[in-house]
């Protein structure tokens, strides 16, 4: 990496499982050997819905403000990846206010915000908005996020993110680890393998679509 590498995750629609795909993907960073860590947006909880489930590396920030502007862009580095999870509906705001003051700047970061899509056609609509606040060369991916049993067809060129079953979902949401730890530590050998499937074709997503 020549520049610092900065991915956002969110979506402009809320309940579409945006902080789902960011636990998914700080796992996929630490299976690929890639020195990383998170800000989480979420700052009306008070430690962060993503921090529950990766303490050791994310930050409860409000980029709304410029100490929380400050604690996430004058620390960037070309060593470590910096994932930022938008709170929920915030993206097309969120990505305006980062645009308006100089850090969505391609020439100086290598970006990839990741657009977390749910199974309907709201989410859709999201699409071609938040694709044209992006600056030329930051890369704006699609991510087909099945959050429930609905049958939809995504986008062609959107990431396709099969849907987790209620009961291992809510297993490693009690458990507070992230996805990849429950798969291995869990007592139960179905929701390990379930998990573990799961996270596979995740991992399969992000890297044919070399999100690093």
């Amino acid at each position: 990496m020549t520049k610092p590498v900065l991915i956002i995750v969110g979506a402009d629609k809320g309940g579409v499982g945006k902080t789902t795909i960011t636990r998914a993907l700080l796992d996929y960073l630490d299976a690929s050997g890639v020195q990383n860590r998170a800000f989480d947006t979420e700052n009306e909880v008070p430690s962060g819905v993503l921090k529950r489930f990766h303490s050791d590396r994310v930050e409860v920030v409000d980029l709304a403000d410029s100490d929380g502007q400050m604690r996430v862009f004058d620390t960037l580095n070309a060593l470590t990846v910096t994932v930022i999870d938008i709170r929920a509906g915030l993206l097309s705001p969120t990505l305006h206010l980062l645009t308006e003051i100089g850090f969505l700047d391609p020439e100086k970061y290598a970006i990839t915000v990741l657009h977390v899509l749910g199974n309907n056609q709201a989410s859709i609509d999201e699409i071609k908005p938040v694709a044209e606040r992006l600056a030329a060369g930051a890369r704006h991916v699609a991510v087909g996020n099945h959050v429930n049993a609905t049958k939809f067809a995504f986008p062609p060129d959107a990431l396709d993110v099969p849907m987790l079953s209620v009961a291992a979902a809510e297993a490693v949401d009690k458990s507070n680890m992230p996805f990849s730890v429950f798969a291995k530590e869990n007592g139960s050998a179905v929701l390990r393998g379930t998990v573990r499937t799961w996270l596979d074709r995740v991992f399969a997503q992000f890297a044919g679509a070399k999100v690093i």
